[in-house]
């Protein structure tokens, strides 16, 4: 039987080419954690997570402390065991963030080995619902020095020009007047048949509030409004979701099942952002995908694209990747061998076993991290 021998991790802090900002944060850079895991058939998976713009290297040290013990010597393919001991082990220290992007990226990293050992890439070895290429959202609308309305218009348009159909850009960060502005750029550089999604990042703490910059929002025809407020208010998205006809979205920075649940118990999201590289990894992120379906809920996970397109093209209810066309914005690519291409207005579905990609360590070493432990 196969066992797993070594388990290392180690967290990459990539800068920006510019401070970047959204509702309430500016970032310069980003920590990447990354995991290694490698089974005495000399074959190995890979994991990897954002582990924010500050203290990254919490994630590797909950990878190497709390998690590596359980897994040395077990099988690789007992990924539901695996999932519910590592949880159990850690439940004293955190049911979500870093311990719980931890257990994503060894979760995610056991999967991608199971993919590369039947060489298949991952999504058709979780089971296809796509074949050729996933649909996808051009990414990006960020706050920068500088930027003008005009200049975002441009950048929306770019990813239109690309052949997407969808485009996403951040909100929340200015006054009524202003962020109007930026949204009637955008509309009127993509046309009116383009969908629009607004992503607020927890600017609004009162549904009143959140209401008057959606009264002046709705003439342009959001897709939808991403994260209204902050993660923990439940209740503000359920009575936000019933006071407006905006599709409210949200779930990226949840983590397990139950949170889940509990968003699609009281309507607090018509659309989940589950992220598997925070939610508990690829075998929760199928148990909350299978969750939402029975709600008639749709999945467009968060970020790192690289990553779900394997999971929106296996799940039935996947329904967007979110792709991010501006490396410098979202530049995980840099430390990664290779990346996904557009075809015919979607995303081409990668045909290499696992994942489809591998840590550029070339390209790391050029960056600030520690060691592989």
């Amino acid at each position: 039987m196969t066992r797993i021998v070594s388990v290392e991790a180690r967290t990459v802090r990539v800068p920006l080419a510019a401070p970047t900002a959204f509702a309430r944060r500016q970032v310069t850079g980003r920590d990447y954690t990354v995991v290694r895991i490698r089974t005495d058939d000399g074959l190995e998976g890979i994991g990897h997570c954002y582990a924010g713009h500050a203290g990254g290297s919490l994630a590797a040290i909950a990878v190497r402390e709390l998690l590596r013990p359980g897994l040395i010597g077990a099988d690789p393919h007992a990924t539901e065991r695996l999932w519910t001991e590592l949880y159990q082990s850690v439940l004293l220290h955190g049911r979500a963030g870093s311990v719980m992007r931890a257990l994503s990226i060894v979760d995610i990293a056991l999967w991608d080995r199971n993919a590369r050992a039947a060489a298949l890439p991952l999504y058709k070895y979780l089971g296809a619902a796509r074949e050729g290429t996933a649909p996808a959202y051009g990414s990006g609308g960020y706050y920068l020095e500088g930027k003008t309305p005009a200049m975002l218009g441009e950048e929306m348009a770019s990813y239109v020009a690309l052949g997407l159909g969808a485009v996403k850009m951040k909100v929340g960060r200015g006054d009524l007047r202003s962020e109007e502005a930026r949204i009637a750029a955008a509309r009127e550089a993509i046309g009116p048949d383009v969908l629009l999604m607004l992503d607020a990042n927890n600017a609004w703490s009162d549904v009143p509030t959140a209401l008057r910059y959606l009264d002046r929002f709705a003439p342009y025809d959001p897709y939808w409004i991403e994260e209204p407020f902050g993660p923990d208010q439940i209740d503000n998205h359920a009575r936000l979701a019933a006071a407006t006809p905006i599709p409210v979205a949200t779930g990226e920075i949840e983590a397990g099942r139950w949170r889940f649940k509990e968003l699609l118990d009281k309507g607090a999201a018509a659309i989940l952002q589950t992220d598997a590289a925070v939610c508990g990894g690829i075998t929760e992120f199928r148990r909350i995908a299978a969750l939402a379906d029975c709600y008639g809920v749709n999945l467009c996970p968060h970020w790192f694209h690289q990553l779900h397109i394997h999971l929106v093209a296996s799940s039935p209810n996947g329904q967007f990747v979110e792709y991010f066309p501006d490396t410098k914005v979202f530049n995980f690519g840099e430390i990664i061998d290779r990346d996904l291409e557009v075809k015919d207005g979607a995303l081409a579905l990668p045909t290499e076993p696992g994942l489809g990609y591998a840590f550029d360590e070339a390209a790391i070493a050029r960056f600030d991290s520690d060691a592989w432990a």
